[in-house]
């Protein structure tokens, strides 16, 4: 596997875990649908909560969470209305951001809540 693809993978899933310490069910991972892929689905306090996870190993060439294009926010929001559609969800929809950044053995976490708005 390539480095930034475990990189990835590590991001998520240092990811869930600061979700479940913060008390987040999570309820899916990796959901995808047609050209989507939503990295987390979680709830909490009657708010469900769509997180894309983004790693990286250094802060080079920005920060984490300004690598979420127009684009890939139009298919996550596709994605999610077909979720809460199927299941037919009537909490609250967020979309959050986690930006993680690999610093030596360490990893800095930082989770942006309301980090953009579908439209």
């Amino acid at each position: 596997m390539a480095e930034h693809t475990d990189l990835g993978k590590k991001g998520e899933n240092l990811a869930v875990d600061y979700l479940i310490k913060a008390k987040y069910k999570i309820l899916e991972r990796n959901y995808r649908f047609d050209k989507a892929e939503v990295d987390i689905i979680a709830q909490k306090d009657g708010v469900l909560a769509i997180i894309e996870v983004k790693t990286r190993s250094s802060l080079d060439f920005g920060n984490p969470q300004d690598f979420v294009k127009p684009k890939q926010i139009k298919n996550l929001v596709k994605a999610v209305n077909e979720y809460v559609t199927e299941l037919n969800i009537e909490d609250e929809v967020r979309f959050d951001i986690i930006g993680i950044v690999k610093k030596g053995s360490t990893y800095s976490i930082e989770h942006l809540k309301n980090a953009f708005y579908h439209f």
